[in-house]
């Protein structure tokens, strides 16, 4: 029996996920639970498990490839149960995706092999294992991959092999090339063609294309004499074999016994213009490859595409004001010095981060409404009298936000240690998708990177978002005195909605309260 496995909703109402990688080969016996494929979806990877113990039949997804959730992705044979032959939807694919192969052999050869395969290539079961990823190049190469030997475990078809069965059928096909180039000049037109065919222009001695190509370009013309006979002397002979080239191609100056009679210098201008059209010719690929290799695309999709949907839906619901500040943070500085090696004896690294976290939350419980959501819907502003703060992490994969819940139930150290490992997880990619949600603020450190004020943009459907800047020493002007000083720069970002221009200013003075006196969070 087999059982289908369809993509199931690894997400909060996905309605699609990327296979980013298969776990298993066709052929590869699983058990029951047994992680198969990572799938992207939304802002985190997940792996999808086995639903039996058994065989992967067969993979039909690629790596990289869009699939909707309830698409079947695998099928598996269960173990203790017979094994079909072949299944309503492999004869379907089959019949879709193989009557080009079959109809593409038209020679002999391709028929010999087609008929070898069958007896050779064929597994017990009468099918022929094969990854997506050569099902689809067999079918873009016009292989029929039931005609190709596997050279992979218990006869698995690779790419390898299709692209060799390919290129054994296209044999003929270049001979008919180079036939066809015969057809239209002499005997030098035919190994001009031959050294076209191989790349080495200047080799192969060929008139009418290297001219061409180096007309074309601008190189030096120098016309092919297209002969059937040309007379020269040994050492001339020997002089056209080393430079490559065809006499009968090569124009004479002179007749012997009414035959045309090439000369040394002859032989060495045309191998000389030559050279120069075929360098000409080079050149000019390489000027025409120049713009394709300035540009390249990629596919917007995954977790870029969720990171953009997610501010643009951000920028234009919520009318964004910002707010800058600065705060002189010299005894910040000189707290998180003396906490930094008491947190190291318990094993976690203390960065300003959880200071900042703990003087924002104390901000937040006295102004509500920076710590809220609009219902639009109900058209009621949620204020909400929980504080879980976000992280704006920048990973590999992009920006992405996992929270700490409960900030303001948490010692200075408890929220050092869980920031940590929910940053640690979002870097690799293995934090799960509720660690990112239910967020009430966010602070995002752009100082870390470099800069000082930014732009944030809302973390939608919060309503603020806080950018920090670098900590450093600025000039700082006290009692009529420029003095050096660690100084801290604030951007607060807000949905002016609900956050009025004096909320936000208020709200940053409170923090640059705290954080300008740490002391003061002990209070809280």
């Amino acid at each position: 029996m087999v059982r289908e496995f369809k993509l199931p909703d690894v997400g909060e109402g996905v309605s699609e996920g990327e296979i980013v990688r298969w776990l298993v080969d066709e052929g590869d016996a699983v058990t029951e639970d047994q992680p198969v494929a990572e799938v992207e979806t939304d802002k985190a990877v997940v792996e999808v498990p086995a639903p039996v113990d058994g065989t992967v039949r067969e993979i039909l997804a690629d790596e990289g490839e869009m699939v909707p959730v309830g698409n079947v992705i695998i099928t598996f044979d269960v173990e203790g149960e017979p094994v079909e032959e072949e299944t309503e939807g492999e004869a379907a694919r089959a019949a879709s995706g193989e009557p080009e192969a079959e109809a593409e052999p038209a020679g002999d050869k391709g028929a010999e092999t087609a008929v070898a395969a069958d007896e050779e290539t064929a597994t017990p079961e009468g099918r022929v294992f094969a990854a997506p990823s050569a099902r689809r190049l067999a079918r873009e190469l016009g292989v029929d991959i039931g005609a190709v030997d596997g050279s992979g475990p218990s006869g698995r078809v690779t790419e390898h092999d299709v692209r060799a069965a390919a290129e054994g059928g296209s044999e003929p096909a270049a001979a008919t090339e180079a036939s066809g180039a015969d057809a239209g000049g002499s005997a030098a037109g035919s190994k001009g063609a031959e050294g076209a065919q191989s790349g080495d222009g200047a080799a192969g001695g060929a008139g009418a294309t290297a001219e061409a190509s180096g007309a074309a370009a601008g190189g030096r013309q120098v016309e092919s004499a297209d002969r059937d006979r040309t007379l020269a002397a040994p050492a001339t002979r020997r002089i056209a074999e080393e430079e490559g080239v065809d006499l009968n191609a090569v124009p004479a100056t002179e007749e012997r016994d009414g035959e045309p009679f090439v000369t040394p210098e002859a032989v060495r201008e045309y191998a000389q213009a030559q050279q120069e059209a075929q360098a000409a010719d080079t050149e000019a690929l390489a000027k025409r490859a120049e713009p394709a290799e300035r540009e390249e695309r990629e596919p917007y999709r995954g977790i870029r595409k969720t990171i953009g949907d997610a501010m643009e839906r951000s920028k234009f619901t919520a009318p964004h004001i910002t707010h800058h500040d600065q705060v002189v943070v010299t005894d910040l500085v000189e707290t998180r010095g003396r906490l930094k090696e008491k947190a190291e004896d318990r094993g976690i690294k203390l960065t300003y981060m959880p200071l900042i976290m703990k003087a924002v939350t104390a901000a937040l419980k006295e102004f509500p409404v920076v710590n809220a959501s609009l219902d639009e819907e109900n058209e009621e502003i949620v204020k909400k009298n929980y504080y879980n703060v976000g992280v704006a992490t920048a990973t590999d994969a992009g920006l992405m936000v996992p929270v700490v819940d409960d900030v303001d139930e948490k010692g200075l150290l408890q929220i050092a240690s869980e920031m940590n490992e929910l940053v640690q997880k979002a870097r690799d990619r293995s934090i799960a998708r509720e660690e990112m949600q239910g967020g009430t603020f966010t602070v995002t450190n752009i100082g870390g990177i470099g800069g000082e004020y930014a732009t944030p943009i809302i973390n939608h459907p919060e309503v603020a978002i806080l950018a920090l800047g670098a900590i450093k020493q600025r000039p700082v002007v006290e009692d009529g005195e420029v003095v050096a000083r660690h100084t801290l720069p604030l951007s607060l970002s807000a949905d002016h909605r609900i956050v009025d221009g004096a909320d936000a200013a208020r709200f940053t003075n409170r923090v640059k309260e705290y954080l300008k006196n740490p002391e003061l969070l002990l209070l809280e």
